[in-house]
């Protein structure tokens, strides 16, 4: 009888040895981004109407946060956008300022019109999205 304990044991020691492994392998699979560009800022998948084309300001640009997508609109009709989560480590933008979108985290500033980044600790710019408007309403995606 004093083997089966000394089993017993075992076997908890190897569960327990193999729940840690299966624990840190799910934090390791729930991360989305690295220090160092690697962020996969998010596209529609399937278009997505933001708001009146109106509202975004000829020579100026909007933030729509909540779709994450920036918006520029560099002449009257026409509408440039990017995805609004920074490539540094996805963070999304919180506000546009003198022509530059800000994010929140790390301080990285990125060109409105571009999408190029000006300010690190981002070195990637913000990936394009297809934007169109439609009746007045923008779509992006």
């Amino acid at each position: 009888m004093p083997a089966q304990p000394a089993a017993r044991r075992t076997v908890l020691k190897g569960a327990a040895a193999l729940a840690g492994a299966a624990g840190a392998g799910a934090l390791t699979a729930c991360s989305t981004a690295t220090n160092s560009g690697g962020a996969t800022p998010p596209t529609p998948t399937a278009p997505v109407e933001l708001g009146a084309a109106a509202d975004v300001p000829v020579g100026g640009a909007k933030l729509f946060r909540q779709e994450k997508v920036l918006v520029s609109c560099p002449a009257e009709g026409q509408y440039k956008a990017f995805s609004a989560q920074c490539t540094h480590a996805g963070c999304v933008l919180d506000k546009i300022k003198d022509g530059e979108g800000n994010c929140p985290c790390h301080g990285s500033r990125f060109d409105v019109t571009t999408g190029k980044p000006l300010r690190g600790p981002a070195t990637d710019p913000l990936p394009p999205v297809p934007v169109r408007a439609e009746n007045g309403r923008l779509i992006a995606g």
